[in-house]
């Protein structure tokens, strides 16, 4: 698949995720894409729960669906919400992107407007296992 055929297939099954969401609460819909570097696309909306810190975000449900399907490196994530600006994942989805190394995030909006950046972007200090060694004693 071209690059520009697979960023209109990651376009096309974020909006459908973002059409399955879970937002009885927000009403804020999102959905998310993550294409394996296998050539797999995963799909994830966020799914909100009255314990409101127990909401999942569209990114993390791809990420997840991606895992226990084996997946485990990644080329890019599309997010897309009805939004004034193109979405921007919270800071614990930039966690998780950044722990998987996610090197293209595609933040969009409803109007087709998109904006692009890389995990080490969206989060400069991320947590790492770097910072780990020496911890296990």
């Amino acid at each position: 698949m071209k690059a520009g055929g697979r960023m209109d297939k990651l376009r096309e099954m974020a909006l459908a995720a973002r059409e399955q969401a879970y937002a009885p609460y927000s009403g804020f819909r999102v959905g998310a894409a993550l294409a394996a570097q296998d050539g797999r696309i995963f799909a994830g909306a966020n799914v909100e729960n009255s314990s409101y810190g127990l909401t999942l975000c569209a990114e993390r449900s791809a990420v997840a669906a991606a895992v226990a399907a084996g997946a485990r490196t990644f080329s890019a994530l599309y997010v897309v919400a009805d939004s004034p600006v193109p979405v921007a994942p919270c800071g614990a989805c930039r966690q998780v992107i950044a722990e998987f190394h996610i090197p293209l995030v595609i933040m969009a909006n409803l109007a087709g407007e998109e904006r692009r950046s890389s995990y080490a972007e969206l989060l400069p200090y991320a947590f790492s296992t770097e910072m780990m060694e020496g911890g296990r004693k």
